[in-house]
């Protein structure tokens, strides 16, 4: 899987479960609504010092926003 979806999927993921708009992670970054919406469809290269201010604006640790979801069994 392409980790630029991975990692916007993610950030879309904690950003809901933290109640905030695009906006709002954008200004606890420092950056453009248009940014974070570009990460969060995967069409952004992000750096690690970008990977850093997500983390920091989401509240959560930078590795989380990298992992992969891990695949439900059927039961």
């Amino acid at each position: 899987m392409d980790i630029r979806k991975v990692f916007g999927a993610n950030v879309r993921s904690y950003r809901l479960a933290a109640g905030l708009s695009q906006e709002a992670v954008a200004v606890r970054m420092g950056a453009d609504r248009a940014y974070v919406s570009a990460i969060e469809r995967g069409l952004q290269n992000v750096t690690l010092l970008s990977i850093w201010e997500i983390a920091q604006a989401l509240s959560v640790r930078p590795a989380d926003l990298v992992m992969e979801p891990v695949p439900k069994s059927k039961s």
